[in-house]
């Protein structure tokens, strides 16, 4: 297990209570992306188990749009090369106080290097029925509703 996952349950309360003062709503990006078979990209980080959509926060002055390519670079090596369609808002308050994702669907990209160094364990991709064991149960919520008809729910 990476030496992040063992320092994540320290330090992700300081930070959570630093954005809760620091920022009044946070907004994150998340991207489904799909390759030619129809499979699903996830993405594994160092610091935290389970399987995500790739994705994060957008920064002060980006746009949503801008900050899903920029992590999708950085997470997955994936530039997108189409315009993405907002699937999804969701309140994420369960895990974070005020924050918001958004979730896009990501139909036209093409494979780059991917620039993160040390942030991402693994990316994969997924037939859609035979998701990893770790896959998040919002990242199972997300898929069923892009792809099974399955109505958005508001809450993460």
């Amino acid at each position: 297990m990476p030496w992040r996952r063992h320092l994540s349950p320290y330090l992700k309360p300081l930070f959570h209570r630093w954005w809760a003062l620091s920022r009044g709503m946070t907004l994150g990006v998340r991207g489904l992306v799909t390759d030619k078979e129809g499979r699903v990209l996830l993405i594994e980080h160092t610091y935290v188990e389970g399987w995500y959509l790739p994705g994060g926060g957008v920064e002060r002055t980006e746009t949503a749009q801008h900050a899903l390519g920029r992590e999708l670079v950085e997470e997955a090596g994936i530039e997108t090369t189409g315009p993405m369609r907002l699937l999804s808002v969701h309140n994420n308050h369960r895990r974070h106080r005020n924050d918001h994702v958004l979730v896009f669907r990501v139909p036209e990209w093409r494979k780059v290097e991917a620039t993160s160094r040390g942030e991402i364990l693994n990316a994969a991709w997924f037939a859609r029925d035979a998701l990893p064991e770790g896959a998040t149960p919002g990242v199972r919520a997300r898929i069923a509703e892009a792809f099974d008809g399955v109505e958005a729910d508001p809450y993460w």
